[in-house]
């Protein structure tokens, strides 16, 4: 179960990382964190949410713990983790760029440079895709952390897939079964679905596997 109070705690460390150069191990100045956490856990609890919710938000970021060493500024990559789906509406396509905007108007007012704001923003882009350069370790880290459910165990994906058929519950049978194994094709087409190295040995098998047996299933 994902613990709010946990969860400010975590944006208030990510977000005073990213604010400053000199932020590592300081108090870095800035307005209250707390309000924009706030913001943000509202939109993660919002009613139409079934997957993309709190407990997701929380398994993104303790994957990106696990994977911390590997991207070049941990705390940006946190940060387009809370903002990753931070706009969410399953019957809208431009989730991703509404995310994104959010972070350009939020982030500056919150007292992180333009720059990683910038890069903030291109990170949530890049979950349209889920397809980092080779040499985009942050772009790696957050799809990586993004995508690790797909290796979760039979029970917990088996989960995941009802809370995203329940998302589109507004979408007929017919058409959720194609449209969800289209994407599922799109992800097994891709090389490597994880690009950093943990990704790749931990997670590419299982998510390979699983990723075949449910579009089995969604073919018969």
């Amino acid at each position: 179960m994902a613990d709010p109070d946990a969860l400010r705690t975590r944006f208030a460390s990510a977000l005073e990382g990213a604010r400053s150069p000199e932020a590592a191990g300081s108090h870095a100045a800035g307005p209250d964190p707390a309000p924009y956490a706030d913001n943000l856990l509202a939109r993660w609890q919002e009613p139409q949410r079934r997957y993309h919710t709190l407990t997701h938000l929380t398994a993104v970021l303790d994957r990106i713990d696990v994977l911390e060493e590997h991207a070049a500024d941990p705390d940006v990559v946190r940060l387009a983790a809370w903002f990753h789906d931070a706009v969410y509406l399953p019957d809208r396509s431009e989730n991703e760029e509404r995310s994104a905007r959010l972070a350009e108007r939020a982030l500056p007012e919150a007292g992180v440079p333009a720059g990683k704001t910038a890069e903030v923003a291109r990170l949530v882009r890049l979950t349209v895709s889920h397809d980092p350069a080779d040499d985009d370790p942050d772009g790696q880290v957050l799809c990586d952390a993004d995508l690790a459910i797909l290796a979760a165990p039979p029970s917990a994906y088996a989960a995941y897939t009802a809370a995203v058929r329940e998302e589109y519950g507004f979408v007929p049978p017919d058409a959720f079964r194609q449209g969800r194994a289209a994407v599922l094709r799109q992800l097994l087409d891709l090389p490597r679905l994880f690009r950093t190295p943990y990704g790749a040995a931990e997670w590419e098998a299982t998510a390979r596997h699983n990723l075949a047996a449910e579009l089995e299933m969604l073919s018969t």
